[in-house]
C-alpha cells in the first residue's frame, strides 16, 4: 500500500518543525493565532488587551499587557475580549532549547509547571523592554548569521529571567463546575497526543491513571468528573481515541501493524491485535485489507 498523507502540514507548521523555533508579531484579532502543532512547542506570548486564559482547570482574567508562558503539556486555550489585541508570540521546542548547555528540562521551570501560574502583568517599561527583545528575534531569524538560533536561545532566556523576577497574577477564576472544566481539560489532552505521525515518537498516555498524573489530579476524581459530564468512563474515551487512530494509521500508511501497535502504547502486536478485533470485530489486518 502506498503511503498516504492525509494530514497535510501548513508551510507555517513545515517551517517551524524544521527550525525548532518561530517569532511573529501579533497585529489584530484575526492573527492572534496561528495554526500549528501545539503539542510540540513550548508558547511564549506578550500582549495586549482584555481576553480570559483558560490554563489547565483555572481560568485568569487579563487586562492591560501580560507575559504568558505556555506549555504543550498542559492544556490552555485563549479567549480574546478586545477588539483590539496586539503583541508578539515566540514559539519554540525543547530540543531547540536543549541544545544550549545550561538548559534544563522546561517541565522544571516555574514558569512551565502544571501547577505554576504562567502569567505575569507587565509594565509600561517592561513592556517597552520586552518588545525590544521580541523585535530583536524576529530581525534575527531573517538573517543568515552563523550563531543565530544561539542567539535567539539568549534571548529566550532573557525573557524568562525577566519573567522570573515578575509577580505571578493572582486574579485567578474558579470554574463554575469544575467537572465540566476537567472534563474538557481531559478531552483537549486527549485530543493533543494525536494525530501519531512518526513511529519514533509513540503515543505517551494510555491510562486513565497517566492522563489524571498529567492534569494533577487523583484519578477517581477525575474517572467521577468525566462520567458525570460524557457519561462515558475515562477509559472509553481514550480507547475510542485510540481506536480511531488506528484505523487512520491503517488505512492511510504504509506501517507495519507492528510498528502502529507500537506507535500506539501496546507492548506487543498481539495486544494491539486483541484490543482491535474486541473493538471491531476484526484484526487489523483484515481491516486494512477491506480498506483497499
Amino acid at each position: 500500500m502506498a503511503n498516504q498523507d492525509t494530514r497535510p502540514v501548513s508551510a507555517f507548521n513545515t517551517a517551524l518543525k524544521l527550525k525548532g523555533f518561530n517569532v511573529f508579531q501579533l497585529e489584530s484579532d484575526s492573527n492572534a493565532t496561528r495554526t500549528y502543532s501545539r503539542k510540540d512547542f513550548y508558547k511564549i506570548c506578550l500582549t495586549t488587551g482584555n481576553s480570559i486564559v483558560h490554563y489547565s482547570d483555572r481560568s485568569f482574567a487579563v487586562t492591560d499587557t501580560v507575559l504568558f508562558f505556555g506549555n504543550p503539556h498542559v492544556p490552555y486555550s485563549w479567549e480574546t475580549l478586545s477588539t483590539s489585541y496586539v503583541g508578539y508570540t515566540c514559539l519554540f521546542s525543547e530540543e531547540f532549547m536543549k541544545l544550549s548547555d545550561r538548559s534544563e528540562s522546561l517541565q522544571n521551570s516555574p514558569l512551565f509547571k502544571l501547577s505554576g501560574t504562567p502569567i505575569f502583568p507587565v509594565s509600561i517599561p517592561q513592556r517597552t523592554f520586552l518588545n525590544t527583545i521580541f523585535e530583536k528575534m524576529i530581525e534575527e531569524q531573517q538573517t543568515n548569521y552563523s550563531y543565530k538560533d544561539e542567539l535567539i536561545r539568549n534571548y529566550i532566556h532573557l525573557i524568562i529571567h525577566e519573567a522570573l523576577k515578575l509577580e505571578p497574577a493572582r486574579n485567578v477564576d474558579s470554574h463554575k463546575n469544575a467537572a465540566s472544566r476537567l472534563t474538557t481539560v481531559f478531552l483537549e489532552l486527549l485530543e493533543r497526543q494525536f494525530p501519531i505521525e512518526t513511529i519514533d515518537r509513540p503515543l505517551q498516555l494510555t491510562t486513565a491513571q497517566q492522563y489524571a498524573e498529567s492534569l494533577s489530579v487523583h484519578v477517581n476524581y477525575l474517572n467521577r468528573a468525566v462520567n458525570e459530564v460524557t457519561g462515558k468512563s475515562t477509559t472509553a474515551h481514550i480507547a475510542e481515541r485510540i481506536l480511531h487512530e488506528a484505523k487512520a494509521l491503517l488505512q492511510h500508511t504504509d506501517w507495519n501493524i507492528a510498528d502502529i501497535a507500537y506507535a500506539l502504547g501496546f507492548t506487543y502486536p498481539s495486544y494491539f491485535n486483541n484490543f482491535f478485533k474486541k473493538c471491531t470485530g476484526t484484526n487489523p489486518r483484515s481491516f486494512r485489507l477491506a480498506a483497499v
